[in-house]
């Protein structure tokens, strides 16, 4: 009896671990553009991902104002070196909205429902030769519906730009990141 008990246990765990580990056709749209997508040497641009989900699915932010929240956070990892060096911080969409998850000891979740834009800033590196330029960007993506997370996505997201035309200064506020960027 224990024996047949423990087999029905067991078959029942097996079945509900690989429902859950199961993800849906979660992302309807992943793009990585830059804007401008035309840029001279020097100049400032912005990397824009944007995250489209199936309805029913959200997804969260880069950063967590509760710190009981940052295992639900979605990660980006950039390229050092080449033609684009990436400055600054990663921007989160600001339309996120917010939840109590008492059973995490969360006072402040914040999620994206259907997804969201992210932006970070770039400079064209000074020494950048005149041309079109791909950039890659990997960003693991958590996505979950109202009751489950499903396991992470790492998405390898490209962007393109046409550098072009005379070499413009830094800005100010981004020199000594080139710079340290430029000393690699």
């Amino acid at each position: 009896m224990i024996k047949k008990w423990t087999m029905s246990l067991l078959s029942a765990m097996a079945i509900a671990t690989t429902a859950v580990a199961q993800t849906p056709d979660s992302i309807v749209r992943a793009e990585a553009a830059f804007e401008p997508a035309v840029a001279k040497p020097g100049q400032t641009v912005t990397l824009k991902v944007t995250l489209v989900l199936a309805s029913g699915l959200h997804t969260y932010s880069v950063k967590q104002a509760d710190k009981a929240a940052k295992s639900q956070t979605n990660r980006f990892t950039f390229p050092e070196g080449g033609a684009v060096i990436f400055v600054d911080e990663v921007q989160d969409p600001l339309d996120f909205k917010t939840k109590a998850e008492p059973v995490l000891d969360i006072e402040e979740l914040r999620y994206l429902p259907k997804g969201g834009i992210w932006e970070r800033k770039a400079v064209v590196s000074p020494s950048a030769t005149a041309g079109t330029t791909e950039t890659e960007v990997k960003f693991r993506v958590l996505v979950c519906d109202k009751d489950n997370c499903f396991p992470p996505k790492t998405l390898m997201l490209k962007a393109k730009l046409t550098v072009e035309g005379a070499a413009v200064p830094v800005e100010a506020k981004y020199a000594a990141e080139v710079k340290k960027a430029n000393a690699k």
